[in-house]
């Protein structure tokens, strides 16, 4: 442990999360962002002290004197120029990422990793839940805001055991050596970092092979572990399945009923079947990801009982298929969904909840590369929706490509009722629409609406 740590872009998801870690350890806790927002505030009231320019001069004076006593933490998302990144560069500060950091913290630790590029947060945030809440307990750090918790970080200062939402993108979760690794998802994602689908894959597969000696793999069925059974072998790694229905899975739910808005659901796992699990999130996907972290939760210690009792309390995550509003004239939902995929999931879940209803989507795109490379699959997910309002895109850490803009995702759109907005014209353009369901999706600032716009529907 340092006296000091110092997070550059300490507003992140992530980067918050390990900020509370430090400062609940006893550790001076620093940072700067580029705007505040409600996390930022967060960190604020729990005793850290953060900034909002960019500046030398606005870092304290009690961490430039202390180069030894003080770790530095960047996000991927940090521009080179950045002057205060530059001014601990030149003066011999120690700077590591924050997967790096993450990596040192789970380092001794019995660690459960849950990887893929979409459904870890959800998959993370229920199983850190489900362990906690068991007699062994548990520490967590999340990518999403877990509603129980009300925070991205869970602390259990009794238990050695640490659920953590493991990133794919910059191949961060190679810091990671869990003794129980999920993995969700292996679709084509950051190609800008990655290049091919095949190196994406390649880069889950080198996640896997870092599973410690008697370790476990659970993998959602269909995805293809083959190429690397020896290795696994060779470190006796134990290799399961899960899947929502699929009999041939290790995991999966043998029944599902919705009685009184709540799932009903019985579990079979390769230990017997749990029966009377009684689930109140929405959306199949909701359904699955929880097998995933059941299956998780059971072969790290959590007791069947415990199991039943803690599934009906899960309160699910902020902005994944997060209900803002409901009442007899809308709905209203807001999720994280920012890849075809997961588009497509999300849709399809809303259209089965909500069947007969008119769906209307505002969706941001995130980040140029992105765009780019999936324009066409963002169309034919967004084409699911009955009436489409599209924001231009979210740049985060990438400079403009020519010629990418939202409109080449617009044109290859065929719903009926398609338009694109600015962001300072929505709230307008939303008090002309006759709304039934209104879902929000995108990973940028899009959040920023969120209260605005369950304001007006309310």
């Amino acid at each position: 442990m340092k006296k000091n740590y110092y997070f550059i872009g300490i507003g992140g998801i992530g980067m918050s999360a390990l900020a509370r870690y430090f400062n609940l350890q006893g550790a001076s806790v620093y940072g700067y962002d580029r705007t505040a927002s409600d996390l930022t505030r967060a960190l604020e009231t729990e005793g850290m002290s953060i900034h909002y320019t960019d500046s030398a001069d606005a870092i304290p004076e009690t961490v430039k004197s202390a180069v030894d006593d003080t770790i530095v933490v960047i996000t991927p998302a940090i521009p080179k120029d950045n002057e205060e990144y530059n001014f601990f560069k030149n003066n011999g500060f120690t700077i590591l990422k924050r997967a790096q950091v993450l990596g040192l913290i789970c380092k001794d630790k019995k660690t459960v990793a849950i990887a893929g590029t979409h459904g870890k947060t959800s998959t993370t945030t229920f199983t850190s839940y489900l362990l906690n809440k068991s007699k062994n307990g548990c520490n967590a750090f999340l990518g999403g805001i877990s509603k129980n918790f009300n925070s991205n970080f869970v602390y259990d200062g009794k238990s050695e055991l640490i659920a953590v939402e493991a990133d794919e993108f910059d191949r961060s979760f190679h810091n990671l050596y869990p003794t129980t690794a999920v993995i969700t998802a292996m679709d084509a994602d950051h190609l800008d970092i990655y290049g091919t689908h095949e190196a994406v894959i390649e880069s889950f597969y080198q996640f896997a092979r870092q599973i410690q000696q008697n370790g476990t793999l659970i993998h959602k069925l269909g995805l293809n572990f083959e190429p690397i059974s020896e290795d696994l072998k060779k470190h006796n790694v134990k290799v399961y399945t899960y899947a929502l229905q699929d009999t041939s899975a290790d995991f999966y739910m043998k029944s599902i009923a919705i009685r009184n808005n709540a799932f009903e659901l019985t579990l079979h796992t390769p230990f017997g079947e749990i029966s009377d699990l009684h689930f109140g999130l929405p959306g199949k996907t909701n359904v699955e990801n929880l097998v995933a972290a059941s299956a998780a939760s059971l072969v790290n210690g959590l007791t069947t009982d415990e199991l039943k009792r803690e599934v009906a309390e899960i309160q699910g995550v902020v902005r994944r298929f997060d209900v803002r509003v409901s009442n007899n004239s809308v709905i209203y939902i807001d999720d994280y969904a920012h890849h075809p995929a997961e588009l497509k999931a999300c849709i399809e879940s809303i259209r089965e909840m909500y069947a007969g209803k008119k769906l209307t989507g505002i969706f941001q795109p995130h980040l140029y590369t992105r765009t780019r490379d999936f324009a066409s699959d963002f169309a034919k997910s967004l084409s699911l929706l009955d009436e489409l309002i599209l924001l231009d895109i979210y740049p985060a850490r990438e400079l403009p490509i020519p010629g990418v803009t939202s409109k080449i995702i617009f044109d290859q759109v065929t719903c009926k009722e398609k338009t694109m907005c600015t962001k300072e014209n929505l709230l307008e353009t939303l008090k002309n629409k006759k709304l039934e369901v209104l879902i929000t999706v995108g990973a940028g600032d899009i959040d920023r609406f969120v209260k605005p716009i369950t304001e007006l529907l309310q």
